[in-house]
């Protein structure tokens, strides 16, 4: 009761002292998800919602499921900024349709992007290459690393949940009548690797990989069109699903990443909505922002840093001038 009146003098007397979005934002969790994408972003929004908004944000340990479930459940953390909604779409729904959570924004433009990919420099020779029916043609340019009498397309790891796609693409498409075979990397890092050692040495190359990566910040690569556009129902249906006996082929979708907060935080503090909902990346810009990253081995306040320095023209279009001039004066006293 105490705090149910403190709460309502605080209200009160706010047209009096502090502007709107400072004395209801309060605290604010972030969810830090535990990949690279997801830590620059997060950093990014904790840095301007904290000097822009006035709020008092934190960020917080976060993973797709169990932030979800948390969110859905408990109403914290209060911001998850990129949320691979594909991944448990039927319960954030839920949570939608309950008032307990909304969706904010499209945090990633362009949506993950998945497909098979070779290197631009064998596309800049043969734009032939940037299509299927190209790489069934020159299928002895890819060479297998241990059979002379084979190509090879370097698949996902054992265990993601994008190898059983991978494999059921590559039964679709019928490669192993071209004379391919598929290869399991080992890794992530096997993976990524193989796609360093082709650039390196000007090497043909062919195989799954994704967006935003660093790698692809790095390394210029071209998906492989496969000629038949998205069949959406017959990718959640048949392509991802290990069961399925009689694959098509279909380009991979884009994967929805978007902003998600509770409702009651919608409800806290709706200008940091607003700024959630105009927030987006392209994967060309963060790919070459995880590039940077690594190469930096950046941490988070100094990829706030040099994004917020470096790339006032994106940043900028999110907010209004003054909230701009607010983030710009935090950013000269670092």
């Amino acid at each position: 009761m105490r705090k149910l009146i403190s709460s309502s003098l605080l209200l009160a007397c706010a047209s009096f002292t502090l502007p709107a979005a400072a004395s209801e934002c309060g605290k604010v969790t972030i969810a830090d998800m535990n990949w690279a994408s997801a830590t620059v972003i997060a950093n990014v929004d904790r840095f301007i919602v904290e000097h822009g908004f006035d709020c008092d944000a934190e960020l917080v340990p976060g993973d797709t499921m169990p932030t979800g479930a948390a969110m859905i459940e408990k109403g914290q953390p209060d911001i998850a900024p990129e949320f691979w909604s594909n991944s448990m779409r039927e319960a954030l729904d839920k949570g939608v349709a309950e008032g307990r959570i909304r969706y904010a924004g499209t945090t990633l433009t362009d949506g993950g992007e998945e497909g098979f990919w070779v290197p631009a420099y064998m596309v800049e020779k043969d734009p032939t290459l940037a299509t299927i029916a190209g790489i069934r043609a020159n299928a002895k340019l890819f060479k297998h690393p241990e059979d002379p009498t084979k190509s090879a397309l370097m698949g996902c790891p054992s265990g993601w949940n994008c190898q059983i796609s991978t494999s059921q693409l590559f039964t679709a498409l019928d490669l192993e009548a071209s004379g391919f075979e598929l290869l399991d990397p080992g890794s992530g890092a096997g993976l990524s690797g193989s796609i360093a050692k082709a650039y390196e040495r000007k090497e043909a190359w062919l195989g799954y990989y994704w967006a935003p990566t660093s790698v692809l910040g790095k390394y210029k690569m071209v998906k492989v069109d496969f000629g038949t556009g998205i069949d959406k129902e017959e990718f959640v249906n048949c392509t991802t699903q290990i069961d399925c006996l009689n694959p098509k082929v279909t380009m991979y979708p884009p994967s929805a990443v978007e902003s998600v907060v509770t409702e009651d935080f919608a409800k806290r503090a709706p200008e940091v909505v607003a700024y959630l909902a105009g927030r987006s990346f392209t994967n060309e810009q963060m790919n070459a922002l995880l590039a940077w990253k690594e190469d930096e081995q950046a941490d988070g306040d100094y990829i706030v840093e040099y994004f917020l320095t470096n790339h006032e023209s994106i940043w900028t279009q999110w907010v209004d001038a003054p909230t701009a001039a607010k983030v710009k004066k935090a950013l000269a006293e670092l």
